[in-house]
């Protein structure tokens, strides 16, 4: 007798406050440029999890030798909200 499995994927919509949407704007303005695609992608794969500020969580992921994109967020239950995004220093936020 063989055993099956079958693997379920969720898929989750993922939905930016107005703030998150302009916050684009504001960066790019500074030179710091940063894709949509890029803070979803931390989202869903964050090299760390901050859960200090539960029920908000802050996902963190590399942007280079120096510096790391934070993403804050909340889990609703059928969806995630972005709330804000931001370019830390990597000395500033990673544990040595």
């Amino acid at each position: 007798m063989t055993a099956s499995c079958i693997w379920y994927t969720l898929i989750m919509d993922i939905h930016f406050t107005k703030h998150a949407e302009e916050k684009f704007d504001v960066l790019s303005k500074h030179g710091v440029k940063i894709s949509k695609k890029k803070v979803i992608e931390t989202v869903e794969n964050p090299d760390t999890v901050d859960y200090k500020r539960h029920p908000l969580l802050i996902a963190q992921s590399s942007l280079g030798k120096y510096r790391v994109l934070r993403v804050v967020y909340e889990n609703k239950k059928n969806y995630i909200i972005i709330i804000t995004f931001y370019p830390g220093k990597k000395s500033q936020y990673e544990k040595k």
